[in-house]
């Protein structure tokens, strides 16, 4: 598939180690690995950061054509705290670069001209008014292409209005339990269960398909009027900063390529919960690694209560 991600490129400063991540960068990466064709949208500063970040970029065989190099804004950075199950508290250090990305008419023809399938985008790049004018001109620009919508809310880098517009935009959705509730108790919508937010929300922005994902309980997802609970698998989570990132990756990879809903939601998990066992947003993992996970028995909670 040929995909465009926009968004947010950065370091994670987890303690006294950097690992590189930003959740649009995250899911480009690991589209890549997966062996799609993937172009990132994005912003560094004129830093030693940002220079690694297109090393790495290049290392990744990731096109820096679309990455800007801004001078008056650092390299994006967030401080992660993680608890003692793994899970990330971030801090978000704002403006930085990747607030200011900047595509040419040549760069947007290039990245449009192709047979493009998929645009992803997030929430939080969109709160910067130059990115949110260039994400829409690149929707506009992208014809039939399917558009991916990671919810992914950070603490005081989100608007529900924004949300609701961005969900208006969107062919397919992908947000976790806390957000599923979050958001039905902000728009006040009916939630009694995973599967009455799925469907209403569908109903509401005739989506193609949404997904929640539920950490180690695995996700719930709808696609065309099928809804299904698939359980996770059981790892020891190190990090589970870029999970979410690497199971958007994977649900992706099997919705476009034509699966069963329940292989699509299967394959996901795997990807996430690997990714999770071990540290850092881009961690070297393999498909076998993650067709070899052990099934864990399944945890039946209601989203929303």
């Amino acid at each position: 598939m040929n995909i465009v991600s926009i968004g947010e490129v950065l370091w994670d400063v987890v303690g006294e180690h950097e690992y590189l991540g930003g959740a649009p960068f995250n899911f480009a990466a690991h589209l890549k690995k997966l062996g799609h064709k993937v172009a990132f949208v994005s912003a560094v500063g004129a830093d030693d950061r940002g220079r690694r970040i297109l090393r790495r970029m290049d290392e990744m065989g990731l096109p820096t054509r679309f990455v800007r190099t801004v001078g008056e804004y650092g390299t994006g950075i967030v401080s992660v705290a993680l608890d003692k199950a793994g899970q990330p508290n971030f801090t978000i250090h704002r403006p930085a670069a990747y607030d200011f990305p900047q595509l040419t008419e040549s760069d947007l023809q290039q990245l449009c001209s192709d047979q493009l399938d998929w645009i992803y985008y997030g929430t939080l790049l969109q709160m910067s008014a130059p990115a949110r004018q260039l994400t829409t001109k690149l929707l506009d620009s992208a014809g039939k292409a399917r558009r991916f919508y990671d919810v992914n809310l950070r603490k005081e880098s989100y608007k529900t209005d924004l949300v609701l517009e961005l969900m208006s935009l969107a062919t397919v959705v992908k947000l976790n339990d806390d957000e599923a509730t979050l958001l039905a108790r902000a728009f006040g919508w009916p939630c009694t269960s995973l599967e009455e937010f799925c469907r209403e929300s569908t109903a509401k922005f005739g989506w193609e398909a949404v997904c929640v994902t539920r950490s180690q309980r695995g996700c719930a997802l709808l696609i065309g009027g099928e809804y299904l609970e698939s359980v996770g698998y059981a790892v020891d989570v190190v990090d589970a900063v870029g999970a979410g990132d690497a199971f958007a990756a994977g649900f992706v990879h099997g919705l476009g390529s034509g699966w069963p809903a329940a292989h699509i939601a299967d394959f996901a998990n795997r990807v996430g919960a690997l990714v999770a066992s071990r540290a850092g947003a881009i961690p070297p993992w393999t498909v076998e690694e993650a067709m070899s996970l052990t099934r864990r028995a399944c945890l039946r909670e209601p989203a929303c209560d």
